[in-house]
């Protein structure tokens, strides 16, 4: 079973940075569409940004060009790096992961999912 431990959330000021971290065990990171969810108090999850096997990565709008995401292989490791944040990035952000046999989504669909850990951003 899948089991995704995540690290690195905390709080900062806006226009600062987070890098989230996302331990994978059990299985290989770079086998699996690996993808970043957040969710705010009474939103919806969404999905922020997602990476393909072959390393591909797609972003949410309302990250582009601040947030990158990308895998250690050697560390089975995931990451989200974070920048330019703004109030509106305040949420719970959860590691994902999905089956390559489909192919990766920002819908909340057929993911198995980390605890999460809380990014908070103050004005």
């Amino acid at each position: 079973q899948v089991q995704l431990v995540e690290s690195g959330g905390g709080s900062v000021q806006a226009g600062g940075s987070l890098r989230l971290s996302c331990a994978a065990s059990a299985y290989t990171v770079s086998n699996y569409c690996m993808a970043w969810f957040r969710q705010a108090p009474g939103k919806e999850r969404e999905g922020v940004a997602t990476i393909t096997t072959a390393g591909r990565t797609s972003y949410a709008d309302s990250v582009k060009g601040r947030f990158t995401i990308s895998r250690d292989d050697a560390k089975n490791t995931l990451f989200l790096q974070m920048d330019s944040l703004t109030p509106e990035d305040t949420a719970m952000y959860y590691c994902a992961a999905r089956s390559a046999v489909w192919a990766c989504t920002l819908r909340n669909e057929l993911y198995s999912w980390g605890q999460g850990t809380q990014v908070t951003v103050s004005s």
